[in-house]
């Protein structure tokens, strides 16, 4: 089993930037793709960004590409998600997770394992 601690959430205006930050721990972190997912309240959880187990990979949500970069660093165990030019509609809990079964993942069924997320709040 791998456990995720996701940190780097805040309050940010519009056009701002926040970096997120997901440490794992438990397993050998590159036998795991890696996401972010995001969720508002009575919405369901969407997919925002992938990285595969190597870091070659990556994979975005159209609402996000241009703006957000995902990487690793399978030395320091970690999985980031640099978010820049920040809209409102960004506000929504963030939420890394872990894959064990594929190289790269992009749909919610496809995680073995979740964080417990980050609040990212973005004003006008």
């Amino acid at each position: 089993q791998v456990q995720l601690q996701e940190s780097g959430g805040g309050l940010v205006q519009a056009g701002g930037s926040l970096r997120l930050s997901c440490a794992a721990s438990g397993r050998t972190f590159t036998n795991y793709a890696m996401g972010w997912f995001r969720q508002t309240p009575g919405q369901e959880r969407e997919f925002v960004s992938a990285i595969s187990r190597s870091g070659t990979s990556t994979n975005y949500a159209d609402s996000v590409k241009g703006r957000f970069t995902i990487s690793r660093d399978n030395a320091k165990n970690t999985v980031y998600l640099q978010m820049n030019s920040l809209k409102p509609e960004d506000t929504a809990v963030y939420y890394c997770a872990a894959s064990s079964r594929y190289l790269i993942a992009t749909i919610k069924p496809w995680y073995d394992y979740w964080g417990q997320g980050t609040q990212v709040t973005v004003s006008s």
